[in-house]
């Protein structure tokens, strides 16, 4: 299987520094800050890009297990609310999810939407978050 990096710089003091965040293929590098991370200032944070993560394999997990059942979906569209809480620690994951897919009932579509949350990799390692909730609407 594949094997992934990304890296990190940061320069300077926790609330005065500065970072830098880099996605190993390179299609994304960003500034972060205190700031961006802990208030609403412009950058991203760690967190942001675990949600990304999160959303991403479990749309493409999805996709796989619905594929499994010979459907196949029109589109799989995820958001991931990640909330920072005391520690800090991430708390929650919020997975919101819209799926098109012609074919499915919603008993079946649901049942694999559990799947997902349960069995893709990015869940698996983020086991440690006390709380994930999936939210998934099937459009037909």
């Amino acid at each position: 299987m594949a094997i992934r990096k990304s890296n990190a710089s940061w320069k300077g003091t926790l609330k005065n520094g500065h970072g830098e965040m880099s996605i190993g293929s390179g299609t994304y590098k960003g500034p972060y800050t205190f700031a961006s991370r802990f208030e609403e200032e412009e950058g991203t944070n760690p967190e942001e890009l675990i949600g990304a993560a999160h959303a991403g394999c479990f749309s493409m997990f999805l996709s796989a297990l619905i594929s499994n059942n010979e459907i196949a979906p029109d589109s799989i569209e995820t958001t991931a609310t990640v909330h920072l809480g005391d520690g800090p620690a991430i708390t929650k994951i919020e997975l919101t999810c819209n799926a098109n897919v012609p074919g499915i009932d919603e008993e079946t579509f649901q049942e694999l939407v559990t799947q997902a949350k349960e069995n893709c990799p990015v869940s698996k390692a983020l086991a440690g978050v006390p709380e994930i909730i999936v939210v998934a609407t099937l459009q037909n």
